[in-house]
């Protein structure tokens, strides 16, 4: 049940993304080549700005209450998707969130040190780059196809029937399967000197071994 929840809500995002773009759309495909991000957002208007500070707004109030504790989170719903990608965080999956939405956000990447966890970032994933991009100066980065397991641990495959049973890392049973996808990161909740958008994020480096 929870591997067709998982594949629902990834299925779910590929398909809502088209209605997202229109209405306003994570370790590496590689173990040595994270995700694929441009360069930083370009600087937008004045009118885009107050937007964006708004949204940011709605988005770090709404979601306040998982900022240092990753327990309610996983109480309201998030389960892991990967552990560590260096430079990027821990992501975590509400497999029942779909579409975009800034308050709401289908994925968490936490950053772990010893027992703590600080949310760091939202992720959203699509089939394609939306046309509209749903946040002001939105810039997006990429994850290959990949099998996902229980555990976290994941590996490129370019179909789900190349998937391992288990994890070739940890032996964890499989989890689902996903299709390449381009990501939008939203570095909410920690700053990002390469850019509000960027895909990875230099001063996590501190937490890349936990």
């Amino acid at each position: 049940m929870r591997r067709t929840l998982i594949a629902l809500t990834i299925a779910g995002a590929l398909a809502a993304s088209g209605c997202a773009a229109r209405s306003a759309a994570s370790q590496p495909p590689a173990p040595t080549a994270a995700h694929q991000h441009p360069a930083s957002a370009p600087s937008t208007g004045g009118g885009d700005d107050g937007r964006l500070a708004t949204q940011l707004a709605r988005a770090r109030l709404a979601t306040a209450r998982y900022a240092t504790n990753l327990q309610a989170a996983k109480a309201d719903g998030y389960q892991i998707l990967t552990r560590m990608i260096p430079d990027m965080g821990w992501h975590f999956l509400n497999p029942t969130i779909q579409g975009f939405d800034v308050t709401k956000p289908p994925i968490l990447v936490y950053e772990h040190h010893h027992r703590a966890w600080q949310l760091a970032a939202f992720e959203w994933v699509f089939p394609t780059q939306p046309a509209t991009p749903p946040l002001p100066g939105a810039t997006y980065g990429s994850f290959g196809a990949a099998c996902h397991y229980r555990d976290g641990t994941f590996v490129p495959a370019p179909s789900q029937a190349d998937c391992p049973t288990r994890s070739p890392q940890t032996g964890a049973g499989f989890n689902f399967w996903h299709p390449d996808l381009v990501t939008l990161h939203l570095w909410v909740w920690y700053p990002n000197p390469d850019g509000l958008y960027n895909g990875t994020n230099p001063y996590i480096k501190p937490f890349n071994r936990g």
